[in-house]
């Protein structure tokens, strides 16, 4: 018969040495606190600068958005002996406007789809997508916007010799406007003032304070507002300026070179003399 076995001392060495290791391994409060507060650190450090690879990303695919609506703008000439299609967004069969207009409180979005198919500009640029700006008005299906001096609406006081038509009478194609990031669509073309340092329809401040436009020669650009009472205006709540801003002291703004920028890039000149 087998004697019971007895206890090693050895391995009750081993057994309580490896016990001490283990516990020397934990992390006790204060360390762990402390790689927390690292981490937060670290986070703090690092999501500004991840918003803004996103929204510079974003910037990105709104600018190309408008390039090709711009390319699209330039080919439905170069097919229509030069004559341009209207900025407008009423439905004109002798005048076709580049995209329809729709309530948005009254149609569904596949309607406003359909308004896109519609216009005369899908042929060109057949995605539906390169429509919107992706950090556009939630619900919205257009954000984008051609200014009233191509071909759209003819009541601003000065204008009347100035509407382009045809691609002719444009000069400095680079520097005239054909598409902008209104923010949403409206139902005519984007307004601005000619002969008054004035804004009516409203600039947006999307892209880190600035929006994007393309040119009667096919490029596109990103501007940056350098004057704060563009990016007040961009950033006023929309109806409020809808309703009262527009009318009210702040949207005339003498020697805002931002506006006059716009300006010239809508008209191809100032109709008055600014003041700086």
């Amino acid at each position: 018969m087998r004697p019971a076995p007895t206890h090693c001392p050895a391995q009750k060495t081993v057994d309580a040495h490896t016990i001490a290791l283990a516990r020397g391994r934990a992390f006790t409060l204060i360390e762990l606190l402390v790689v927390i507060a690292i981490i937060a650190l670290l986070m703090a450090v690092l999501m500004p600068a991840l918003s803004r690879a996103r929204e510079q990303g974003k910037r990105a695919v709104c600018l190309n958005n408008v390039k090709q609506m711009a390319m699209g703008w330039v080919l439905y000439a170069d097919d229509n002996d030069g004559r341009i299609f209207s900025a407008s967004t009423a439905w004109n069969a002798q005048n076709p406007p580049w995209v329809v207009w729709r309530d948005p409180a009254n149609a569904s979005i596949e309607e406003r789809l359909e308004d896109i198919r519609t216009g005369v500009l899908y042929r060109y640029c057949p995605t539906v997508k390169l429509f919107k700006c992706p950090t556009g008005v939630r619900g919205e299906v257009v954000t984008y916007a051609a200014p009233d001096s191509l071909n759209g609406y003819s009541g601003m006081r000065g204008t009347t010799n100035i509407m382009i038509k045809k691609t002719p009478q444009i000069k400095g194609p680079g520097k005239r406007i054909v598409f902008l990031d209104e923010g949403r669509l409206s139902p005519n073309s984007w307004t601005v003032w000619y002969d008054e340092e004035r804004w009516w329809d409203q600039i947006t401040a999307r892209h880190g304070d600035g929006t994007n436009f393309s040119f009667a020669d096919g490029h596109s650009e990103y501007w940056k507002w350098s004057d704060s009472r563009t990016v007040d205006v961009a950033k006023m709540d929309y109806n409020a300026w809808q309703g009262s801003g527009r009318h009210a002291a702040e949207s005339t703004q003498p020697g805002n070179v931002d506006l006059h920028k716009v300006q010239k890039g809508a008209w191809g000149k100032l109709g008055y003399t600014p003041n700086y």
